[in-house]
This record gives structure tokens, C-alpha cells and sequence, in this order.
């Protein structure tokens, strides 16, 4: 692959990421939950108003994982099936599935990062299902109104870690330079170290550039065509950066500051999860929808990063 005329060196440890890869899969079926049961279940129960939690989360988190690619009816299948292998004690129909999972938001774990170099964007799923040829068949009579679900990430461009997610109907949520400084808030307030972040032209705001500057962090964002420097409202530190962008030209910053980093950290990882789980959504009410792009960017992050942490033990 070649970018800009020159090579791509790919410094890459095949033996090591052929591991990650199949270790991944592994977690697919992480069973440790079973023995946690009925211990998890006395820790949920415990002050519990109404009827008790009969299945407790972790084993909840795995039926939304697998739901990424069976459907509710199915889950239900593969609960019986562990009941008659004696894994687990009991299984619950799918509509108990659905009302656990449904609008299921794991929050991301981020301790123990203490630096980051973070970059965040957005990307769109299809809120339609229906195939190709049905739509060239058929036509789309909704395709005037029927919006995208966008989801926006934050993450380390260096480890691919996601540190915030953002998941709304396109036009009902943040735009993505408000996500950005959601995500970074969030990350300061856990004691994260951020050191640069990368960004599209999209976040060439002011605001952005005032709360990168205030928590440390140099800010590696393309700058818009038309910006002017001779004005006085806005950010000084934006002012300051639109300078250095158009002393140098788009070609000279970008190389110096290593602005294509911001590529694995985001297009990277929607890349992954469309290939993965595709970028067509199956919900179809709005809170399943924005839980169903949650979810894909969570479960990815998940194993993914889960993968890295036992590649690392081993080694």
C-alpha cells in the first residue's frame, strides 16, 4: 500500500495478531460467568424492590453479544441448550430476553488508561434492512424520510481502545465535535493523560479548541478552507492554529503532525464492525436502534481490547 508516494511499512507481529484473532473467538463463549451465578444474583437481588433478577447481567452481556448475530427466538435456543448440557440452571423465554437486552448500555471501562492519544468521528448505519434487490425490485417508498443512525467514537488512535460512544437517529442527538468534548470531559475526570486529538475538518469548532487547550492537548485538527485569523471573537487558540495550518499548507502540517493517525483509532474500527456485524440495523423503534449501534461499537471494544489484555498476560 502506498500513501502520498510513500510505502506503507507494516511493522505488524503476525504470530501475535493470528493469536488475538482466535482468542477473540473464544470470548465469544466466555462461560466464567456460571460460576458468579448465584453469587451475582444475591448482589443484583439484594434491596430489590418487585419480582428478583432470576438471570444475572454478565450472563445478559453475553446473550447481547450473541444477538449481534442469532435472533431473540434463537437466544432462546441456546439457553434451553445450556440448561440440558447442566452449564447454567434455568433459561428464560426470548421476551425476557428482549427486555434485558434491548436497550442495553454497558459503560466502557477505561481504568488503568492513564495516556491517550485520542481521535474521534462519525459514521452512519442503515436503519433499513431489506436487501438490495428488494429495493431495486420493489423501490424504497420511506427512503425520503427514513433517517441513518449516526455513531460517533472516541478512541486511541494507538490501541484502537474506544473511550467514549455516542449513538442517536440522525438530527435527534450531539453533533460530533460536542460528542468529542463529552468524551474527553469523561476521560480527564478518570484520570486520563490525553495528548493529542486528532479530528476531521468537522471539528474545526472554537469550543473544541478551548477545552483541548485547557486539559493539555495538542490539537491535530484539519482546519477549514475559508478560516480567518484578522477577526477577535472566537478561540485565540484556534486563531493560533490556523496560522501554523496555512503558514505551512495542508500537505507540510499533515505530514509533521502525523494527521493520517487519526484513521486507525476511528475508520479503522468502523471499518471492523461493518465487516463484523454489518451496517444494516434490525431495531426498529429509536431507543433499540441507538442501543443497537451502542452495542456494536461496546461488544468490538470489548473483545477486541479483551484479546490484547491476554495476548499481553501470555507474553
Amino acid at each position: 500500500m502506498v500513501r502520498w508516494g510513500k510505502p506503507l511499512k507494516d511493522r505488524r507481529n503476525w504470530k501475535e495478531y493470528n493469536e488475538e484473532l482466535v482468542i477473540r473467538g473464544k470470548m465469544l463463549f466466555d462461560l466464567d460467568f456460571v460460576e458468579q451465578w448465584n453469587n451475582e444474583l444475591k448482589e443484583m437481588n439484594a434491596g430489590k424492590r418487585g419480582s428478583p433478577y432470576i438471570f444475572p447481567d454478565s450472563f445478559m452481556l453475553l446473550m447481547m453479544i450473541w444477538h449481534q448475530y442469532i435472533d431473540y427466538r434463537g437466544l432462546e435456543g441456546i439457553a434451553r441448550s445450556l440448561v440440558d448440557l447442566g452449564i447454567i440452571p434455568c433459561y428464560g423465554d426470548y421476551t425476557t430476553i428482549w427486555h434485558r437486552i434491548h436497550s442495553m448500555k454497558p459503560s466502557l471501562d477505561i481504568s488503568g488508561l492513564k495516556y491517550a492519544e485520542i481521535g474521534t468521528d462519525g459514521t452512519g448505519l442503515k436503519t433499513n434492512n431489506a436487501g438490495s434487490y428488494r429495493t431495486t425490485k420493489y423501490g424504497d417508498p420511506d427512503a425520503r424520510i427514513r433517517k441513518h443512525l449516526v455513531v460517533i467514537i472516541t478512541a486511541d488512535v494507538n490501541t484502537k481502545r474506544v473511550i467514549g460512544i455516542e449513538s442517536h437517529v440522525e438530527g435527534a442527538g450531539p453533533s460530533e465535535p460536542e460528542s468529542a468534548k463529552k468524551h474527553i470531559k469523561n476521560a480527564v475526570t478518570h484520570g486520563v493523560n490525553i495528548g493529542r486529538f486528532y479530528g476531521d475538518g468537522a471539528f474545526d469548532v472554537n469550543g473544541l479548541f478551548d477545552l483541548i487547550h485547557s486539559t493539555g492537548t495538542r490539537a491535530i485538527i484539519k482546519i477549514r478552507k475559508n478560516a480567518c485569523t484578522y477577526r477577535q471573537r472566537g478561540s485565540k487558540h484556534r486563531r493560533k492554529e490556523v496560522r501554523e495550518y496555512q503558514k505551512k499548507g495542508y500537505r507540510e502540517w499533515a505530514d509533521e503532525n502525523n494527521y493520517g493517525m487519526r484513521w486507525p483509532g476511528t475508520e479503522g474500527i468502523f471499518s471492523a464492525v461493518k465487516r463484523k456485524f454489518g451496517e444494516n440495523c434490525v431495531s426498529r423503534s429509536t431507543t433499540g436502534l441507538e442501543a443497537e449501534g451502542y452495542q456494536r461499537l461496546w461488544i468490538y471494544n470489548y473483545i477486541n481490547q479483551g484479546a490484547k489484555e491476554v495476548i499481553k498476560a501470555m507474553n
